[in-house]
C-alpha cells in the first residue's frame, strides 16, 4: 500500500508513543468474574434485543421455530419461547436460558400445529424474569392471541402511564405487553384492524408477530429499523428476524417486510397491507452490519459478510500502519479483518481464539484465577503474534474495558506492537431502538477524544471508520436504492424522534 497520505494526530495516534502494561489491573472482585452481573462484565459489548420467528402452515411448526431460534441465538441468550396453534388451541412453553436449555423433544412434542411463533430473548426494556419471556400469551375477546417481537417502543413508558391511569392492570415489564393492552381496547372489527390501529401510536424499532386462534399478522416499523424478512419453505410462509435461520430450516427467502408494511395470513391466503406509510427514507440500524447481524445473513439484500470485508478495505485505504500480522476479535470482526488483510497484503493471522464453551459464569478459587478469567473466553495465539506488529480489527468501542484487556492480552503473548482499527464510527450516544447500550457517562467516545482512548485501551495506534466509509461499504454491497441508515448512536441523529425529544430521551439516559 504505497502513497498513503500519514494519517493526522486527530484520528490516529503516531505509533511512536509506546504504551507501556498496566500489571494492577484488576478485572473482577467477588466470588466469579461476574457475580451479580452478565458476561458484559467481561465483554464489552452491546446486546441486540431479541429474535423472532413465525411460521404459518407447516405441518411440524414448532421444530422449525425451533431451529429457527437457534440460528437466531446470537440475537439473545436470556430465554426462549414457542407458542403453536392447533385446532384452534394455543400451546406454549417458555423458559429461561438458551434454546437447547429451554426445548427438548418432549416440549417439543407437545406443542403440535401448523402455525407458530418462536422467540428469544435479551432483555433491554424489562426486567430478566421468565413473565417478561416472550411469545406473550393474552386472553382477549376474540379469543387467544400471542405476540413475539424485536426492537423497542420508545414511547411506551408514556403510553403504559395512560393504560394504568384507565384501568390497565400489567402482569409484565415488557414493552410488548402495551401493544397487547391498545389491542384489547381497540374498537376494530378485526385483529388486523386492531393491530394497525395500535401500531400508530407507537415510536421506536420494531418487527412484530401476531397469532390468533386463526390468523398471524405480521408487521415492521415504518423506518424499517430492524430487520424481518419473509421466506417460504414448500406451502408454508415464514418470517425471521435474520435470513440465516431460512438457510438452517431449508427456506428460501422472499423479500424483506417493507416498512410500515402488516402481511395478514388467514385461511383465504396472504394479503399485503399497510398499518402506515414508510418514511420517507429507511433507517436500518447501521450496527446490525456492522455487529449484530450473522455474517451469512442478508440485511435489506445487503449480504453482512461482504459489507464488513468492505469496512476492513475502507479502513485499511484510510488507515494504513506498517505491520507483520492482521487478526480480528472474535466473532463479528473476522470478516473486517479478512478485507483489511486482502486491501493491505499483510497477513491474515487466527491471533485471538474464543472458547464457544465457557458458559456465563466461572466459580474461581482464588482472586488471582479471578483476575485471569478474561483468558477462560479468549485467548492470544503466542506463536503468532509474538515479536510481531499486529492489527487488532474490532467492531467498536463502548465503554474500553474489553479492547484495553484484549490489547493486554496480545502484549502479554509478545506482540510488540498493537494498532486497533474499530469498523464503527466513535459510538457515543446512547440507543433507544432496542440496543443495550450504557449510560451516555459510560460510553468512553462521549467524553474522551481518539488519542485519549488510545492511551486508556493502552495501544500503538487508533482509528474509527468514518461514517461516509460506512455508508459507502454497506451501500456499495447491494443495498436497495432508498437503503438509509440509522447512526443515532454516532451522530445523535434519532429518525423517530424530534431534536427536543431526542435531548430528552439522551439527558435521561445520562
Amino acid at each position: 500500500m504505497e502513497g498513503r497520505d500519514p494519517v493526522s494526530d486527530e484520528v490516529m495516534s503516531s505509533a511512536s508513543r509506546k504504551p507501556h502494561m498496566d500489571s494492577n489491573l484488576q478485572l473482577w472482585t467477588g466470588d466469579y468474574f461476574n457475580e451479580g452481573a452478565d458476561d458484559r462484565v467481561f465483554f464489552d459489548k452491546l446486546r441486540e434485543e431479541c429474535g423472532v420467528f413465525g411460521v404459518w402452515n407447516h405441518p411440524d411448526a414448532s421444530s422449525l421455530c425451533y431451529y429457527g431460534l437457534h440460528a437466531l441465538q446470537h440475537r439473545g441468550q436470556e430465554s426462549g419461547g414457542i407458542c403453536t396453534v392447533h385446532r384452534r388451541e394455543f400451546h406454549y412453553h417458555r423458559g429461561m436460558g438458551l434454546v437447547k436449555e429451554v426445548f427438548d423433544q418432549p416440549r417439543l412434542e407437545a406443542l403440535p400445529g401448523k402455525v407458530g411463533i418462536g422467540h428469544v430473548r435479551y432483555s433491554t426494556a424489562g426486567e430478566s424474569k421468565l413473565a417478561n419471556a416472550q411469545p406473550l400469551v393474552f386472553k382477549w375477546r376474540d379469543g387467544d392471541l400471542a405476540i413475539a417481537t424485536n426492537g423497542n417502543i420508545v414511547n411506551a413508558p408514556d403510553i403504559r402511564r395512560e393504560l394504568e391511569e384507565a384501568g390497565s392492570i400489567f402482569q409484565t415489564t415488557s414493552d410488548t405487553e402495551v401493544v397487547a393492552h391498545l389491542i384489547a381496547r381497540s374498537k376494530a372489527p378485526s385483529i388486523e384492524e386492531a393491530v394497525k390501529e395500535s401500531l400508530r401510536r407507537l415510536n421506536g424499532a420494531f418487527a412484530f408477530v401476531f397469532i390468533t386462534n386463526d390468523k398471524m399478522v405480521a408487521a415492521r416499523d415504518q423506518h424499517g429499523l430492524r430487520p424481518f424478512v419473509l421466506g417460504r419453505l414448500g406451502d408454508a410462509w415464514l418470517f425471521s428476524s435474520e435470513t440465516c435461520a431460512f438457510d438452517a430450516v431449508g427456506a428460501e427467502y422472499v423479500r424483506d417486510v417493507r416498512p410500515g408494511e402488516l402481511l395478514v395470513f388467514d385461511a383465504d391466503g396472504v394479503r399485503e397491507e399497510r398499518f402506515a406509510e414508510a418514511a420517507p427514507k429507511r433507517a436500518v440500524c447501521s450496527m446490525e452490519y456492522i455487529y449484530f447481524a450473522r455474517p451469512d445473513s442478508d440485511v435489506d439484500e445487503v449480504n453482512i459478510h461482504t459489507a464488513r470485508k468492505k469496512m476492513g478495505k475502507r479502513l485499511a485505504m484510510d488507515s494504513f500502519v506498517d505491520a507483520d500480522v492482521v487478526t480480528g476479535v472474535p466473532d463479528s470482526s473476522i470478516s473486517a479483518a479478512i478485507g483489511f488483510a486482502e486491501q493491505t497484503g499483510i497477513p491474515y493471522e487466527l491471533g485471538l481464539i474464543k472458547n464457544r464453551y465457557t458458559g456465563r459464569t466461572f466459580i474461581q478459587p482464588s482472586q488471582e484465577l479471578r483476575e485471569q478469567g478474561v483468558k477462560m473466553k479468549l485467548s492470544a495465539v503466542r506463536k503468532v503474534v509474538e515479536g510481531k506488529r499486529v492489527v487488532m480489527i474490532d467492531d467498536s468501542i463502548v465503554r474500553g474495558t474489553t479492547s484495553r484487556r484484549i490489547v493486554n492480552l496480545l502484549r502479554e503473548a509478545g506482540a510488540v506492537e498493537v494498532h486497533v482499527r474499530i469498523t464503527s464510527p466513535p459510538f457515543a450516544n446512547p440507543c433507544f431502538y432496542g440496543i443495550d447500550t450504557p449510560t451516555r457517562g459510560e460510553l468512553i467516545a462521549s467524553s474522551k477524544s481518539v488519542e485519549e482512548i488510545r492511551q486508556l485501551i493502552n495501544a500503538d495506534s487508533l482509528y474509527f471508520l468514518s461514517k461516509e466509509g460506512l455508508t459507502e461499504s454497506i451501500g456499495a454491497s447491494g443495498a436497495p436504492a432508498d437503503a438509509g441508515f440509522c447512526m443515532a448512536c454516532f451522530d445523535n441523529c434519532y429518525p423517530t424522534l424530534s431534536e427536543e425529544e431526542a435531548e430528552k430521551a439522551v439527558a435521561a439516559k445520562c
